[in-house]
């Protein structure tokens, strides 16, 4: 039997688990001014990751639009940020 360090463990097993998308929810919001950015970090509400899609409200309608047209951008960088393919859709509310 090979051996493995904790970290490997530990990815290993979330990787295998269904915990890992209730893990990936908690990242996003821990990273979510660093990847968007204070000022639209501070007029989110809400962030949540369900089945593979980005939900993020905000009662700003004009940064509702604004984030209609960044889609493409928020999944690539929500994905590298967590560095796997977690998300596909994005769902602003």
């Amino acid at each position: 039997m090979g051996e493995f360090s904790m970290q490997d463990a530990i990815k290993q097993f979330l990787k295998q688990s269904r915990i890992k998308g209730g893990i990936q929810a908690l990242q996003i919001e821990e990273v979510w001014e660093q990847i968007m950015g204070k000022t639209i970090a501070r007029y989110t509400d809400n962030i949540q990751i369900i089945n593979q899609t980005l939900f993020i409200s905000s009662s700003v309608a004009q940064l509702k639009n604004e984030l209609l047209y960044q889609k493409d951008k928020i999944i690539e960088r929500v994905n590298e940020a967590l560095g796997d393919k977690v998300i596909n859709e994005v769902v602003i509310k």
